[in-house]
C-alpha cells in the first residue's frame, strides 16, 4: 500500500473496505465511512485528480451522468424530501480528500442529520451584481 495514496484510491484498490454501490471502469460510488445522513453516498472517479479546475471535459460529462444516475437510486432508495449534491474545492472550502468527490446527501424532513447547511443572504447593490456578473462572464471560456 502506497503512502501516496489517498483514503478513495485505497478504496478503488481494495486496500480498505467500502460500501460499494456502483463502479465502472472510470468512476466509483460507496457509502460514506462517516455519513452525515442516512444514505451519505461519494461518486468518485478512478483516475486521481484533485479538485473541478483540473477537471477536463470529458471527464467532466462522463461524472455528471454517473453522480445524476447515483442520486437518482439514492433518492428512489430512501425517498427523502430533498437531496444535496454538493462538491468541496480546497481545505478552506472543506475539502479534506484531496482527489475530487461529490456528496450526494439525501435530507429527510423529521429527522435530524449531522448536515446542517444553512444559506445566510447577503446585499449587493444592482450596479455590485452587475459588475461581478461582467467580471465572471470575462473569464469564462469560450
Amino acid at each position: 500500500m502506497s503512502e501516496n495514496k489517498t483514503v478513495f484510491e485505497m478504496i478503488i484498490d481494495r486496500d480498505i473496505d467500502a460500501n460499494i454501490i456502483y463502479e465502472d471502469d472510470k468512476f466509483i460510488a460507496f457509502l460514506d465511512a462517516f455519513p452525515v445522513v442516512k444514505g451519505h453516498t461519494l461518486v468518485v472517479p478512478k483516475k486521481r485528480i484533485e479538485n473541478i479546475f483540473d477537471l477536463d471535459d470529458e471527464t467532466a460529462n462522463d461524472y455528471m451522468k454517473v453522480i445524476r444516475n447515483v442520486s437518482k437510486a439514492v433518492h428512489d432508495t430512501f425517498n427523502p424530501e430533498g437531496l444535496n449534491v454538493i462538491q468541496n474545492n480546497g481545505e478552506f472550502a472543506g475539502q479534506s480528500v484531496f482527489h475530487i468527490h461529490f456528496h450526494i446527501l439525501p435530507r429527510y424532513k423529521d429527522e435530524h442529520d449531522g448536515f446542517g447547511y444553512k444559506w445566510e443572504d447577503i446585499e449587493f447593490t444592482k450596479e455590485e451584481r452587475e459588475q461581478f456578473a461582467e467580471a465572471i462572464k470575462s473569464k469564462l471560456d469560450a
